[in-house]
């Protein structure tokens, strides 16, 4: 298996449980709306399509908050920092006051146990506005729902994350689902870049993720 960290524009440096749109919407920060296809019911089973071991998605939502919380000791309310973790790929968006605060935030969440690798997409700028926050969860909700509608892809497989416009995007894909995803990312009206943060699968490591049934 190999990551692709990669950038779709200059300047930027590169180290999804059913939501109802409304629920989305209303997050003001990056919205990163996990989306629960993967409990859509086949021959009376539910069945689990997350790529990620159960033991690995909780380990995802520990890193996260034990993560906000370190960012909080760093430097309190100065930064609107969102934290992201996946298969415990650390995706870090946000604004920073300064460059000093920027490296602080990822000093600090590298600190947290089980991190393995953490990508700092901070911007040094001033925090961005309730209602640009309000816009990009409008956005991810509308990615989410693009790869709802396309059959060739399965839309829990990949988590959205956007930040001022920017969509950067997360989970173990194999290369023929990253360039869909990607694609179907930036025909998204409103989508300023789209930043790739992947894990490669090959096509028979995706074979081998046979779903389990759940009675």
């Amino acid at each position: 298996m190999k990551h692709i960290q990669t950038r779709h524009s200059a300047g930027l440096r590169v180290a999804t449980r059913t939501v109802a749109a409304a629920a989305c919407a209303a997050a003001l920060a990056g919205c990163t709306a996990p989306l629960l296809v993967g409990g859509a019911v086949a021959g009376g089973a539910a069945v689990v399509l997350d790529r990620r071991s159960t033991g690995t998605q909780v380990e995802d939502q520990a890193i996260e908050l034990k993560a906000m919380n370190r960012v909080r000791e760093a430097v309190g309310d100065r930064a609107h920092v969102n934290v992201t973790s996946y298969n415990r790929q650390v995706l870090l968006t946000g604004e920073a006051p300064s460059e000093a605060d920027r490296t602080a935030i990822e000093q600090a969440v590298s600190r947290v146990d089980n991190v393995r690798t953490i990508v700092n997409e901070l911007a040094v700028m001033a925090p961005s506005s309730l209602s640009a926050r309000s816009n990009d969860a409008i956005l991810t909700t509308k990615v989410k729902a693009t790869y709802v509608d396309a059959k060739d892809l399965h839309a829990q497989a990949v988590k959205v994350v956007t930040e001022r416009g920017i969509v950067y995007l997360m989970g173990r894909v194999t290369e023929r689902e990253a360039e869909r995803a990607t694609d179907l990312a930036r025909r998204v009206a409103g989508v300023q870049k789209v930043v790739r943060v992947f894990e490669t699968l090959t096509e028979a490591e995706l074979a081998d993720m046979k779903p389990k049934a759940v009675k």
